[in-house]
Formats: C-alpha cells, structure tokens, sequence
C-alpha cells in the first residue's frame, strides 16, 4: 500500500468544507484503510490555515479539526528530511513534496498548481502527484 500525503487544501475540503469530491477519500481515511501521513511542518501549516479569519473557524473547532487529523494521520520526523531533487515554486508548499519523496512509493493528493507541474518528474521516482481524490485507490 502506498503511502499518501495530503496537502492543506485538500485537507480543508475534507475538514472544514465537506467538498463531495473528497467523500470517498475522507471516508477511506476516518477508516484508516489507506495510511496518510503528515510530518510537524506539514501540520504546523494546517494548524496556521485554520486559523486564518478567512474560514471563520472559532478556537475550539480549530482545535477539533487539527486534533482529529492528527489522531489519524501516521507522524513521520521532518528533522532530517531528504529534500526533493525539484523545487516547487510555492515554499509553502515544498514540505509536502519533501515529505513525499521521502516516503516513495507514495501519492501527493493536491491541487496546488505548483505541485501538480512537477508530477511528470516526480513519477519516475514512484510518486504520484495528482488532484484526483481517488489516488488513493490505485
């Protein structure tokens, strides 16, 4: 099984907007039938983008939303991550690519356009970098 790393906006459509495109993929998750992982920085990011007032996200269901996803996802130490030979365009988003490459085999579900432009080079190294909430299932 291959592992799967989601990035924070995907996160958000799980979480925060119940999008119907990420049913399946929540679903799998809150089962635990496919194996997410996420590292400190990664969930220091979702943690940072709860709280931004754009989601109007009171304290306590910011606190609920990170503690579940940090109940279910696997921990992986980012301390020494190997970098990604490919630098994404978006810093923010490099952690997620980092942590990917670390973990190969694994999926990158996200629909961040500076991540999904590295997927043709980040294939051969058996990493699957897609906005396909269904990844997960290959």
């Amino acid at each position: 099984m291959k592992l799967v790393v989601l990035d924070t906006n995907i996160l958000l459509d799980i979480f925060v907007f119940n999008d119907e495109r990420a049913i399946d993929l929540k679903q799998a998750i809150l089962e635990q039938s496919i194996r997410v992982v996420a590292s400190q920085k990664t969930l220091e990011e979702f943690a940072d983008v709860l709280s931004r007032p754009l989601f109007k996200l009171d304290e306590a269901t910011q606190l609920a939303i990170f503690a579940q996803w940090k109940s279910i996802a696997q921990q992986e130490d980012d301390s020494d991550l190997a970098p990604a030979p490919w630098k994404c365009q978006d810093e923010d988003d490099q952690i997620f690519l980092d942590l990917a490459y670390q973990l190969r085999p694994a999926i990158l579900i996200s629909k961040d356009n500076a991540l999904l432009q590295i997927a043709g080079r980040a294939a051969p190294e058996n990493i699957l970098i897609t906005s396909d909430y269904k990844a997960f299932k290959l």
